[in-house]
C-alpha cells in the first residue's frame, strides 16, 4: 500500500507536459456513453494501471482547490491483492472492487486549522524552508484566520465587520473542528473528481464506491486518527461487460431550472 500525500511530492521536480505534446484524444460519444451509465459501471479488467500514469493522476488531484492551501486530503493507494481482497469485502462486496487492479482511498484530515498549518511548517525543515512559507504560516495565515490571543482579535473584526456592514468581504475561516471537517470534505470531494477526471483523460476508467464500512475501511488503511474516509475509488480498464443497461434514478426536468 501506498501512501500519497503533500510530504511524499513535495521533495520532487515536476515536469510540465512540453507543449508539443499531443493531448489524448477523447471520444466524445465514448465519453458521453460512460457518464450517462456512470453509477452502472461495476467491473473492470485486470489490467493494472501503470505507476507512472497513476502518480501523474494524484498529482493533478492534489492541485484541486483547498482550504487556505492546507491540502487537508490523502491518497491511499491499494495494489496487494490480500489487501485488496478485505477493502473490497468492506465496500459491501461491489463488483468494481472486486475487480478493480487498484483502490484509492480518499481521506480528509479533519485536524483544525492552526494544526493543518503547524502540519504544512513542519513539512520543511527549518533551513531549507523557503522564506514566503514562514511567512504565510506563521504570520499571513493566521493574521488573516483571527486566531489571535484569546480569539479576541477575531471577535473584534467581526463585530466592526457587522456594524460597518462589511460582514460578506470579512474573510472566514474554519473556527472549529466541526467546521473543519466540513472544509475538509468538500476539498477533498474536489481533489476526487481531478483524480477521476485525470485518469478518464489517460484511457483508464474509474468507479466511486455507493457504500462501504468506514471504520473497517479505516482500520484496514491504517488511517490516523483524524482522518475521514470520504470515498473509496476502483479504478482500472474497464471490462466490455463493465457497464449495463442505463439506470434512471431522477428525471432532468425536476431538477433543471432556467431562470
Amino acid at each position: 500500500m501506498t501512501v500519497i500525500s503533500q510530504k511524499n511530492v513535495a521533495g520532487k521536480a515536476h515536469s510540465p507536459r512540453a507543449a508539443s505534446d499531443p493531448l489524448p484524444e477523447i471520444d466524445v460519444g465514448e465519453f458521453r456513453k460512460v457518464v450517462r451509465s456512470r453509477r452502472s459501471i461495476r467491473r473492470f479488467t485486470d489490467e493494472p494501471v501503470p505507476d507512472s500514469i497513476l502518480d501523474e493522476c494524484l498529482e493533478l488531484a492534489m492541485l484541486a482547490p483547498n482550504s487556505s492551501n492546507l491540502q487537508p486530503w490523502e491518497f491511499y493507494v491499494v495494489r496487494t491483492p490480500e489487501l485488496r481482497k478485505k477493502l473490497a469485502t468492506a465496500c459491501l462486496g461491489q463488483n468494481a472492487a472486486k475487480t478493480a487492479p487498484v483502490l484509492i482511498g480518499i481521506v480528509a484530515r479533519t485536524r483544525t486549522w492552526r494544526e493543518n498549518s503547524q502540519r504544512n511548517l513542519d513539512e520543511w525543515p527549518e533551513e531549507r524552508r523557503p522564506p514566503i512559507v514562514e511567512k504565510y504560516y506563521s504570520k499571513l495565515a493566521p493574521f488573516h484566520y483571527s486566531q489571535g490571543p484569546l480569539g479576541l482579535f477575531g471577535l473584534a473584526k467581526k463585530a466592526a465587520g457587522f456594524v460597518a456592514g462589511l460582514s460578506r468581504p470579512v474573510p472566514r475561516g474554519p473556527w472549529s473542528p466541526a467546521e473543519m471537517k466540513i472544509w475538509a470534505t468538500k476539498s477533498t470531494a474536489l481533489a476526487a473528481q481531478n483524480l477521476m477526471l485525470a485518469l478518464r483523460a489517460h484511457g483508464y476508467d474509474s468507479c466511486p464506491m455507493e457504500g462501504f464500512d468506514e471504520c473497517r475501511v479505516q482500520r484496514l488503511l491504517g488511517v490516523p486518527e483524524d482522518g475521514l474516509v470520504v470515498m473509496v475509488l476502483a479504478a482500472g480498464k474497464r471490462a466490455e461487460n463493465g457497464v449495463y443497461h442505463r439506470q434512471y434514478r431522477f428525471r432532468p426536468e425536476d431538477f433543471i431550472h432556467r431562470l
